[in-house]
């Protein structure tokens, strides 16, 4: 099986997934103690009213229609109507995952230029002092959540020294004229840059640890490896061996952790965003939560899920680019 026929075969499995995705999260959405348009009219609402809403929405009819109207909608690409926002989920959603994306992308650069350096280098100098304050850096980026990571420094970095700002985001993408103090594009681009370095750092000091371990971790099983002894024994400089021999055969646990860190960067998303006020698909699932907006949930929830596949299929093709030997049901 070709790299193409295995990466379309991967999409297909990934149908059932996503089906299940959307199944449970219905479930569990429409269980959900409390009533959407007693939240959206107050307590002591019209009985018109609520019929009327509740036609409007079709919370009137029984759960297995409105399971059977949503998948269809999906297909279809309707992911239904907000009750909180009363306008359609996809455009919410189109609205605010380019700001969610940002945030991520930004968050695993930060991490895999931080992480993949300290990793080199604490397993070139392994049980030196270098090693050790990468390890204690590691340990403590991996035990500390990054909701209190974004306080510690709203706290220091915005409150005390003033240096950066501690709430909102300009878009990179955003009019200058949109943009206060902006005048041009690059102006924007610094503006963009200085609001994301606090929630960037928050929400990538945990991907940087865990990258930084298992690239430690695999740096040294690959510096100990027969093929490395007989390059050192040619006499093959000591930087060549690092950067030709030994870092490529690495970083296949490295990719892996890194594919598999979507799905805690999405869950440090939602945190990360409602810490810093960003307005992206973190606090858009907070508010359908808050509110019970059940096709908002639904979307949200879907979308995140389909982030996550997508990078686990990315991440297995990943392999083949990185190490030859890697194949795909060949026989």
């Amino acid at each position: 099986m070709g790299l193409l026929r295995y990466t379309l075969w991967r999409f297909v499995q990934a149908i059932p997934v996503l089906l299940g995705i959307v199944t449970i999260t219905f479930v569990l959405a429409n269980q959900i103690p409390g009533d959407p348009v007693e939240i959206m009219l107050g307590p002591t609402p019209a009985q018109e009213q609520v019929e009327a809403i509740r036609a409007r929405y079709g919370l009137d009819r029984p759960i297995h229609e409105r399971y059977l109207t949503y998948l269809a909608g999906v297909v279809t690409g309707d992911l239904g109507q907000s009750i909180y926002y009363d306008r359609p989920v996809l455009e919410m959603i189109l609205l605010r995952l380019p700001v969610t994306l940002l945030l991520m992308l930004s968050a695993f650069a930060f991490a895999i230029v931080t992480a993949i350096p300290l990793g080199v280098l604490s397993a070139k100098r392994r049980n030196e002092p270098a090693d050790h304050v990468s390890r204690v850096v590691s340990l403590i980026g991996v035990s500390t959540p990054s909701f209190w990571i974004g306080l510690v420094l709203i706290i220091v970095f915005a409150f005390y020294l003033g240096w950066f700002p501690a709430r909102g985001l300009v878009l990179p993408w955003a009019d200058p004229a949109d943009v206060r103090g902006a005048a041009t594009r690059l102006e924007v681009l610094r503006q963009s840059v200085h609001h994301l370095v606090l929630p960037m750092v928050a929400l990538g000091t945990l991907q940087m640890a865990q990258i930084t371990r298992i690239e430690r971790s695999s740096m040294v099983d690959s510096l100990q490896g027969e093929y490395v002894t007989l390059a050192r024994a040619y006499g093959v400089p000591e930087s060549t061996i690092v950067r030709k021999h030994a870092f490529q055969v690495a970083q296949l646990p490295v990719i892996t952790i890194i594919g598999l860190g979507l799905s805690t960067a999405l869950g440090g998303a939602v945190l990360t965003e409602t810490v810093f006020e960003i307005q992206g698909m973190g606090r858009l699932i907070i508010t359908a939560i808050n509110n019970q907006d059940y096709e908002l949930i639904m979307g949200t929830t879907l979308v995140f899920g389909v982030v996550y596949v997508v990078g686990v299929i990315v991440t297995d093709v990943a392999y083949s680019y990185l190490d030859p030997r890697v194949t795909y049901g060949d026989d």
